[in-house]
């Protein structure tokens, strides 16, 4: 048994939870592009690299598709809230402070 669970169950969760990861992040990943288009997110990205937290998290079941919607927290809260654009949010991601 794993964390009181059979061994199928827990890797069922887990499958379950990194294909709501993808789902989540593709979702995520198309909506930028359409806020923010293509060629201009391709200009603008910047050379950050994620922590190997974020990494290492694809592992753990539900925990990236967590960072996922914590992301679009950010987006929805601190930017889109307070006026400021998609594109200040992708920079914001992809460039080192």
């Amino acid at each position: 048994m794993i964390a009181q669970m059979y061994e199928q169950d827990f890797i069922a969760y887990f499958i379950f939870g990194i294909v709501l990861n993808f789902v989540f992040s593709i979702l995520f990943g198309i909506y930028l592009s359409k806020n923010i288009g293509m060629q201009e997110m391709i200009t603008s990205k910047g050379e950050k690299e994620q922590s190997s937290l974020v990494a290492i998290s694809l592992f753990i079941p539900y925990a990236k598709m967590i960072i996922t919607l914590y992301r679009v927290a950010i987006l929805q809260f601190y930017f889109l809230n307070k006026g400021k654009t998609h594109k200040e949010f992708w920079i914001y991601m992809t460039h080192e402070e």
